[in-house]
């Protein structure tokens, strides 16, 4: 089987079309087509052809380095810098040869001190202008604007994770599991009316959604103990039960009464 034929395999188990691949990995669609049709030539260049390998495979599920090593051994041509050559020497590179009259002592003593004025030069040259912009720019300023670069920094770091946990957390699916506290009624549906569960529950319970979608959830009480891809999600005490619409990433949205499902 293919790299190709592997990858279309894996996305149509996971019951996901190109559009959703395009949606969480950040390549176009061009390229997903093209390296599930094994034509890796269609991509700008070898190096981007891996790092979309790497992504995609890991959006699968499959193990990327596996099918990158295969596309190195089929696809990327070996390197011929090893080659020895035994051209003759005529034929070479010559070596180098000096022109000109030889240098004495006193000659090499001259261009030494020549050599030392400008270094000396453009150093005094240098510290002067490095004086004049430490003069012309205050302290407080520049710690300022230190401090605000690392904020700036902590602040891309720590969106650039919630990105990677929100493309994990898709790629894995939406599971949800409840645990009530006594006998609770259960309602779940795709999030556009699908039933894909409705009865009562007395033990915790594991739900998952189905091709990377959504659900909604009708809990018949408010003593549960819920949560979303793992992170828990608060119940407020209600005599009229709880509703959540969970998003692919597991982000709960509370419902009013009229919007759960099988109400």
């Amino acid at each position: 089987m293919t790299i190709g034929q592997r990858l279309r395999e894996a996305r149509l188990r996971r019951e996901l079309d190109i559009a959703d691949a395009e949606t969480y990995t950040k390549i176009r669609a061009k390229y997903l087509r093209a390296l599930e049709n094994d034509e890796f030539g269609m991509l700008p260049d070898r190096t981007l052809v891996k790092t979309f390998l790497r992504t995609y495979s890991d959006y699968l599920g499959l193990d990327a380095q596996l099918l990158i090593e295969e596309y190195r051994a089929q696809h990327e041509p070996r390197g011929t810098g090893d080659i020895p050559t035994f051209a003759p020497r005529s034929a070479r590179e010559p070596r180098n040869r000096r022109s000109g009259p030889p240098i004495g002592p006193g000659g090499a003593f001259a261009i030494g001190i020549v050599l030392l004025l400008v270094l000396f030069a453009v150093l005094g040259l240098t510290g002067g202008d490095s004086k004049k912009k430490s003069s012309g720019t205050p302290a407080h300023s520049t710690q300022k604007q230190t401090a605000a670069e690392r904020k700036a920094a902590r602040d891309r770091k720590l969106r650039r994770a919630r990105r990677q946990r929100q493309t994990r957390a898709a790629a894995r699916g939406l599971t949800v599991r409840v645990v009530p506290a006594g006998p609770t009624y259960v309602c779940l549906d795709d999030g556009k009316g699908k039933v894909a569960f409705e009865g009562t529950i007395a033990a915790g319970r594991t739900f998952r959604a189905r091709g990377g979608g959504r659900l909604r959830i009708n809990l018949g009480r408010a003593g549960v103990r819920l949560t979303a891809n793992g992170r828990r999600v608060p119940v407020p005490p209600s005599a009229s039960g709880a509703g959540f619409a969970f998003s692919r990433t597991g982000k709960a949205t509370p419902l009013p009464l009229g919007q759960r499902p099988c109400g």
